[in-house]
């Protein structure tokens, strides 16, 4: 069974790691919900692919940004998301829908409903010799995807609530 990612540093590491393995990479969907915060739950990874598993608190969400070298899909498995770009624009998302995000475009999101929100995350680097966490603000700075800028929050986890495998407890 795969483990959140506790850093960003741990997700970088995680997804290098995962990276490394040759051959197919299989993997459950399986993910303890949060009551507060979210979860990076990396699954499988290439040098220019990786899948993450993401759970978000009802009302979890995240400030601005963009992903410089980065294109990656949004696959919402549980809950409702609502989308934001740069200029007010304001889209949402449930189950089983998704949006695809290019490189460089700014967005943030929010889990809405009562149910936290399940994604499964896929990014396909642009350039593999640059960073693929690297996200800006929009005003161009570097900004941290576990920052308090970025909205994080301390992660509690409920416990006994699952989604996926382990959903029987």
């Amino acid at each position: 069974m795969s483990e959140i990612a506790h850093s960003a540093q741990d997700y970088y590491d995680r997804l290098n790691s995962l990276a490394e393995a040759s051959g197919p990479t299989f993997f459950q969907l399986s993910a303890q919900l949060p009551k507060q915060g979210r979860t990076n739950i990396p699954l499988a990874a290439t040098s220019v692919m990786s899948v993450v598993l993401k759970t978000y608190a009802s009302e979890g969400e995240n400030a601005l940004h963009a992903h410089v070298n980065e294109d990656h899909v949004f696959l919402i498995l549980q809950g409702a998301a609502e989308f934001y770009g740069p200029g007010g624009q304001t889209w949402r998302a449930g189950q089983h829908e998704g949006v695809l995000l290019p490189r460089g475009t700014f967005y943030s999101f929010r889990a809405i409903g009562d149910e936290p929100l399940v994604m499964i995350r896929v990014g396909s680097a642009i350039d593999v010799a640059k960073d693929v966490t690297a996200r800006i603000h929009p005003d161009g700075h570097a900004m941290a995807g576990d920052s308090a800028e970025n909205k994080e929050v301390p992660l509690v986890l409920h416990e006994t609530r699952w989604f996926g495998a382990n959903a029987g407890g």
